[in-house]
């Protein structure tokens, strides 16, 4: 394989995950009688740029389907970091009535929802049916299709060139990252900024976070390899801001490479410094990370499998994505998981890829009082925490599984 940025020959392997289904392909009952599409889930490393993809075996299309089920607003968490986004580049960029904002995989409107609220006119990114649909309930003009240079040029030529283009977790999904990138680099206007949001490649190894690899994210991304590909493809980053978001995020602040409207923060620099200190740049860095997942693995299996020695009902909160990695690779099913609970209408009736645990409504907590929830979305922790407290009253205690085993009484 080829590395996505610089087409240099992959070598270094960071992690093998065996395989896995896709991990938004949601199961409805009737699929339930009948095979499942299974991928190699390997990640690799590129020993030139320093871009941290994975192996090839299926495309975006076929992954963000018409039936996509990750719906952004049914986090509180999440609004509120949106909310709060909106509040500040409305503030630093002065955006008012005569502002476009264009967000890149505006999912079901979370974030442009704020935009309108202020008057200020925007349109939506986003390729699959089902948020797209849920975008324009809120009154919100969507796009429906996968953002590229050809889809920049059309928005173009149509007086769509944006002050503000957002791109929040959809960099690492994106096959074709030099294309993706070219395209805000069409989109901006001359003076214009970009904002892309992603999980922290640092971060995900410093916290054992291997779970966040599926086949829907594409790349894993640090400060070190965006340069280089925003640099090769018309942007240069002017700003960085670390965020908890996903376990560790990074928010990155472009503008055209010949612009220099905005001048280079001090952030930049220290955060390229702490990267390189670390050994980013050194294959050894890469080492030890399979070591690490594994072990999170055994310990999870071991747990589980003790919990059903005595007789303890365990279920899952979160059917998120991160959780289907875990599962998969752990080789959960329901006899050691009951049933995971998610707020998302959608997903509720149906089972997870690969382990077909069943997908219920919150309700079944309260008839079931399983003695332990396993927070499957771990970066949720507390919200899920404060929503579910009330577990306590028949002495139900949580559980997260990465970085570490942990049973929170």
């Amino acid at each position: 394989m080829k590395c996505r940025h610089c087409h240099e020959t992959l070598k270094l392997s960071f992690i093998d995950l065996g395989s896995a289904p896709p991990s938004n392909a949601y199961l409805t009952p009737e699929q339930l009688h009948a095979s499942e599409k299974w991928f190699p889930l390997r990640v690799l490393v590129c020993t030139n740029c320093w871009l941290v993809q994975t192996e090839d075996f299926t495309d975006a299309a076929e992954l963000f389907d018409a039936s996509y089920a990750y719906f952004s607003s049914f986090s509180q968490t999440w609004l509120a970091h949106a909310e709060r986004y909106v509040a500040d580049v409305m503030s630093r960029f002065d955006l008012n009535g005569d502002s476009y904002v264009v967000e890149v995989a505006a999912n079901d409107g979370y974030l442009l929802q704020y935009f309108k609220d202020h008057n200020i006119a925007c349109l939506g990114v986003e390729p699959t049916a089902s948020t797209a649909a849920a975008a324009r309930r809120k009154g919100i003009e969507v796009v429906e299709d996968f953002f590229s240079v050809r889809l920049a040029r059309k928005l173009v030529n149509c007086g769509k060139q944006a002050d503000l283009i957002a791109a929040n977790n959809v960099l690492a999904h994106v096959p074709d990252i030099n294309d993706f990138v070219s395209g805000f680099a069409m989109l901006l206007k001359p003076q214009g900024v970009a904002t892309f949001e992603f999980p922290h490649l640092l971060r995900l190894i410093e916290g054992n976070q291997f779970d966040t690899v599926y086949h829907e994210h594409f790349s894993y991304l640090s400060l070190t390899a965006v340069q280089q590909i925003f640099t090769v493809n018309g942007l240069s980053i002017f700003d960085v801001e670390e965020h908890s978001t996903h376990g560790g995020s990074l928010r990155v602040f472009a503008q055209h490479r010949d612009s220099g409207s905005h001048s280079l923060t001090s952030r930049v620099d220290g955060l390229l410094d702490e990267e390189l200190k670390v050994g980013l740049s050194n294959a050894d860095f890469y080492s030890g990370f399979q070591k690490r997942a594994n072990r999170v693995k055994d310990d999870f299996l071991t747990f589980l499998l003790k919990a059903k020695r005595q007789e303890k009902v365990v279920a899952g909160y979160g059917a998120a994505a991160k959780g289907n990695t875990l599962l998969n690779y752990a080789g959960i099913r329901p006899d050691l998981l009951s049933f995971v609970v998610d707020r998302n209408p959608v997903k509720q009736g149906k089972f997870m890829p690969g382990s077909r645990i069943p997908i219920v409504e919150e309700l079944s907590i309260q008839e079931m009082k399983p003695d332990y929830i396993v927070i499957l979305p771990w970066n949720l922790k507390t919200e899920v925490m404060n929503q579910l407290g009330y577990i306590r009253e028949w002495g139900g205690q949580f559980v997260t599984a990465v970085p570490q085993l942990e049973v929170i009484k």
